[in-house]
């Protein structure tokens, strides 16, 4: 009998690429949204082969009746958390909510998990946490052991997922793993995020459709990884003998300026001649040097990035550029 995996946030980047990856795996995938008349759940379904052992529910995940229902029904193997409200700019704004959608929506699935434990079912569940934990780190490149320092009701709410599920680990005995993942980008990722504006906006300038692309603060940089390549690290955290936490980085850092660079230079832009900054896109606080050391997913997990800074932006940018081409 096939692996049941139950997804929540399946519409977004990494749940349609973690989606593509388990089905490959002969993985039974159940996917959580809260909307299955929204666009991104429409754009999500054409990307299901038809045929495929797949189901998508409707659920609020803050809802604990709901999402024990929903549980009981499918009887999943194995969940992955993926499901935030993962805007760090948005956090600042809606904080109230920000915490229910990542710290109560977590517990909620913790508790779910505990029932089926309670009556001898092992159910395996991986969350979704982030460098944004570190905030300004007191060294860098940041290990497992790094302190938490958040710089926004997005991270701190985070903070407090990741603390539960070690602890219900540790209480509990249940299988239950953080993956801490910096950065990581691809053609699906939302145009609201600054990447994709990026590219975007560099695709469209290229083409004549835009005249400038309007940021904030310039002087930040991240570490930069592909989505498609991350959640492979996902699937592994949850096929190991014990669970444990894992940083899924690249262990290289890049400002904003050469991904900037990078993306116009590959329509053949300068992009010094196309961006400005508007002090209302900034936020009240930013995070410093947030450099990922992927040691301990490298020896335990045999999981280590292949595509890397450069070859990522020339991917994003070669996809919206077809992109636009295709919708011409």
């Amino acid at each position: 009998m096939s692996k049941r995996a139950l997804i929540t946030g399946v519409t977004g980047q990494d749940g349609t690429y973690l989606t593509e990856l388990l089905l490959e795996k002969g993985y039974a995938v159940h996917g959580i949204t809260r909307s299955l008349s929204a666009e991104s759940t429409l754009l999500f379904r054409q990307l299901i082969p038809p045929g495929a052992p797949f189901e998508l529910h409707q659920c609020d995940l803050t809802s604990k009746q709901a999402v024990k229902r929903l549980c009981q029904d499918v009887e999943p193997d194995e969940i992955y958390n993926l499901a935030s409200q993962s805007h760090v700019g948005e956090s600042f704004n809606n904080p109230l909510e920000t915490l229910s959608a990542n710290a109560t929506a977590t517990l909620i699935l913790l508790e779910a998990v505990r029932e089926f434990d309670k009556h001898g079912k092992e159910v395996r569940i991986y969350h979704a946490s982030t460098s944004d934990m570190f905030g300004s780190p007191d060294n860098y490149p940041q290990t497992e052991k790094t302190r938490f320092h958040p710089r926004s009701p997005y991270a701190c709410s985070k903070i407090y997922a990741f603390h539960q599920m070690v602890n219900y680990r540790e209480a509990h005995g249940l299988f239950a793993c953080n993956g801490i993942l910096y950065n990581h980008e691809s053609p699906r990722r939302p145009e609201r995020y600054v990447t994709r504006k990026i590219t975007m906006a560099a695709a469209k300038i290229a083409a004549g459709l835009q005249n400038e692309l309007t940021l904030g603060n310039l002087d930040v940089g991240r570490d930069w990884g592909y989505a498609k390549e991350y959640v492979v690290a996902m699937w592994k955290m949850l096929q190991q003998a014990t669970a444990d936490d894992y940083i899924v980085a690249t262990n290289e850092w890049h400002t904003l300026e050469e991904f900037l660079e990078r993306a116009f230079h590959r329509v053949n832009l300068n992009w010094k001649d196309h961006v400005r900054q508007d002090p209302a896109f900034m936020r009240p606080a930013e995070v410093t040097r947030l450099q990922g050391d992927y040691s301990k997913a490298k020896e335990e997990l045999n999981w280590e990035p292949t595509v890397r800074f450069g070859e990522l932006i020339d991917l994003m940018v070669d996809a919206d550029v077809a992109l636009l081409k295709e919708h011409a």
